[in-house]
């Protein structure tokens, strides 16, 4: 009952803060955010938000997204949809008067802040929201929107790929142990039965996000898996249940949404009820089992193999390569553009060997935040911020340190993809002498992605493997941000003492005085 007080809580103390339930267009979360549709972004204040103990950060993309961790947003949202629909129990008129009346406190309170002690972790967050502003502005172009919407297929999957690659890798270790013999079948259905049908969701997801009839999309999508296509030959071959898997199955779908629009346009409106779905279904899977299906399970087929031949012969310089660009990809968001291939390679070989390697990514951020820590001894303010952040870095939620740390600073940013390079080098190197390392499931990183891993030399090997490449993550990640991430004009700016006005506010106006709700937030560390 206390969890439940605490989740619905939190999302009392966020409600207001997006400008209350009227501002609410629409809800929806992923692994770690709650990703807010806003009518008025002016509306919404970051620093609060950002002072709720809950919240680890915020990130403003095609939506606002609040960083809340695994588990946590999964608890939260449904309360938070809950008081949206009943009208805001959380007042939002008061918090819109509060928000008008806040300017005037924080703003002078931030000003002769910054006066005394230029250096702040408030700055930094500024220069954070400025950086993902520009980025947002930057990302809005058609190819990135797509990537967007094909993420926006695959997001809403990764729960699912969690909890059966968990027991995926449950069953694994029991059948090795020989344990629990009449369970291990039961288990290996739970496992294996989401990703049998895995065509079918994305063919439903994908209908969805292209503006058709979901269950259309997952008709014909259903066509890849049915085990009747074996009797099907086509460019001169049998085809198989499953061929093209989730490229076949998204290509089906979008083409049955065009096929589906096209009819509701030109099909009167009496006949629409039977012409749209039986010419969308008839003309979408005749393409897609006499065409789609060859196609995508070649393309599918070429990704595992050079995949196999990346790992197994550049080994250590791929490595090196892949983890250390992935946080400019992700930057970018060209990193969304992996998330098919990922699944594909899931679908293929049971796991994904590039997943392990892009998490060091995150291990580089965290040596980087270390470092950090240790060089600017007097910015008390900034290392809040690290102290605060570092536990959901190191289970691979890394938005708190990037954009409340590392990406303001500039070079830190640099030197934590040298650390994440070392990682991904590590894990790399090991691929090529023949032990592979994977994920049975994408989303969790980092620590996180321990209970997912799997490879093809026993889970001991595998968990050991992966555990050196984060600690050779760490340690890259510190020692070049402790060594080359500091210039001197950085320290002098930055290795600031605002102790002394944070702290006489904090004795004055401690967490018991009514008087500095408004002010807290603009002297809270980002991503807290």
């Amino acid at each position: 009952m206390a969890t439940e007080d605490k989740n619905r809580a939190t999302a009392a103390a966020i409600l207001p803060l997006v400008g209350g339930a009227a501002n609410v267009s629409s809800i929806a979360h992923c692994m770690t955010r709650l990703r807010l549709g806003l009518r008025d972004r002016s509306l919404v204040d970051d620093e609060a938000l950002k002072a709720i103990p809950a919240v680890m950060g915020v990130v403003e993309d095609d939506t606002y997204q609040i960083v809340l961790g695994p588990g946590t947003v999964a608890r939260v949202t449904p309360e938070f949809e809950q008081l949206v629909e009943e009208g805001g129990k959380a007042a939002p008129e008061p918090a819109a008067s509060e928000t008008a009346a806040r300017p005037e406190g924080p703003a002078s309170t931030s000003t002769s802040t910054s006066t005394s002690a230029p250096a702040s972790a408030d700055e930094l967050a500024a220069q954070g929201a400025a950086m993902r502003a520009a980025r947002k502005a930057k990302n809005a172009t058609p190819f990135k929107l797509f990537l967007r919407r094909i993420a926006n297929i695959f997001v809403p999957l990764i729960p699912a790929l969690i909890g059966c690659g968990i027991i995926a890798g449950l069953n694994g270790l029991l059948v090795n142990l020989g344990w629990l013999t009449s369970v291990t079948p039961a288990l290996a259905a739970m496992a294996s039965g989401f990703m049998a049908l895995i065509a079918v969701f994305v063919g439903f997801n994908t209908a969805k996000e292209f503006g058709g009839t979901p269950i259309l999309g997952g008709a014909v999508a259903a066509i890849i898996v049915f085990p009747g296509v074996a009797n099907i030959e086509a460019f001169g071959q049998k085809l198989s249940p499953g061929q093209g898997g989730v490229l076949g199955a998204l290509g089906a779908a979008v083409l049955a949404v065009y096929v589906e629009k096209w009819c509701r346009r030109w099909v009167p409106e009496a006949l629409d009820v039977l012409v749209t779905p039986t010419l969308t279904v008839l003309v979408s899977g005749l393409v897609t089992i006499f065409g789609l299906m060859y196609v995508a399970g070649e393309v599918s087929t070429a990704i595992g193999t050079f995949a196999d031949w990346l790992l197994s012969n550049g080994g250590a310089g791929a490595g090196f390569v892949l983890g250390g660009l992935f946080l400019p990809l992700v930057m970018l968001g060209l990193h969304q553009a992996l998330i098919p291939i990922h699944t594909t390679l899931i679908e293929q070989q049971g796991y994904t060997v590039l997943l392990p390697i892009l998490a060091m990514a995150g291990a580089g951020q965290v040596g980087a935040a270390v470092a950090v820590y240790f060089r600017l001894p007097r910015n008390e303010s900034i290392r809040r911020t690290i102290r605060s952040a570092l536990p959901a870095g190191l289970l691979g939620v890394g938005e708190p340190l990037i954009y409340g740390v590392s990406l303001p600073l500039g070079r830190p940013f640099i030197t934590a993809c040298v650390g994440g390079a070392f990682g991904g080098g590590f894990i790399g190197l090991f691929n090529q002498l023949g032990d592979k390392v994977g994920s049975t499931a994408i989303g969790p990183s980092g620590w996180a992605l321990f209970p997912l891993l799997d490879g093809n030399h026993g889970l001991g090997t595998t968990i050991a493997i992966y555990a050196g490449g984060l600690l050779v993550g760490y340690l890259a990640g510190f020692l070049a941000t402790y060594f080359f991430g500091f210039g001197k004009d950085l320290l002098t700016e930055f290795d600031v003492s605002r102790e002394p006005a944070a702290s006489a506010v904090t004795a004055t106006d401690g967490p018991t005085s009514p008087a500095p709700g408004p002010d807290t937030p603009a002297k809270e560390p980002a991503g807290v």
